[in-house]
């Protein structure tokens, strides 16, 4: 039991480190996350961060993953709720927006801080982003692919010309949140989007209409 207590205080521990270490670099990049500026942030000493991680490369490895799972729960998760086809295409539109409105990030996010850093580096960390960003836009055109099947976009509706509209739409909104107008930004990539999908949609019924 005691064993099994301490294991379970390592992973929580573990947990919060990597949740402020995504945090940081939404803000401050991959290569801004040092275990010295992470140990200083948490209040975790050094020796406890080595006990974890051995070096900044397996800590920034760490810190994508658990990227991915934050998303995954928040974005994903809530929009395969909505029923299959083209409500939950506009659904999983509708909840990287929540994410982006409630501020869960204080950067706004994390991917979208740290892929200019290695889209020319070669190496375990860039495979590891890019592979999550091929995750990310094949499960958009999935959902096309899917609304389309179900009769619920045109029969000629382009799943990767749309997952890449959509992507821009949504990666639109960073850009504009952090040096313009965030709350504008936001009613203008929801609107493009629920536009752009009622066009294609045979039953607009279906979707808002605003």
């Amino acid at each position: 039991m005691t064993h099994d207590g301490r294991r379970l205080r390592g992973l929580r521990s573990r947990e919060t480190i990597l949740r402020q270490a995504v945090e940081l670099s939404s803000v401050e990049g991959l290569d801004g996350l040092s275990l010295g500026r992470l140990a200083t942030a948490t209040g975790v000493s050094k020796s406890g961060l080595f006990a974890h991680w051995p070096d900044k490369e397996h800590l920034q490895l760490d810190a994508v993953e658990w990227a991915v799972r934050q998303w995954t729960e928040q974005v994903v998760g809530p929009a395969m709720r909505a029923p299959a086809g083209v409500r939950r295409l506009f659904a999983l539109h509708e909840a990287r927006l929540t994410f982006y409105r409630d501020g869960v990030l204080p950067g706004g996010c994390f991917f979208f801080a740290v892929q200019a850093e290695f889209d020319d580096r070669p190496g375990a960390v860039r495979d590891r982003l890019s592979r999550s960003m091929r995750e990310w836009q094949g499960l958009i055109r999935g959902m096309v692919a899917e609304a389309v099947t179900l009769g619920e976009l045109v029969d000629d509706a382009d799943p990767a010309q749309l997952a890449f509209e959509i992507e821009a739409l949504g990666e639109m909104v960073i850009v504009h949140s952090r040096l313009y107008d965030g709350a504008q930004a936001l009613v203008h990539s929801r609107r493009a989007v629920l536009a752009r999908l009622r066009a294609l949609c045979p039953d607009p019924e279906l979707l808002p209409e605003d």
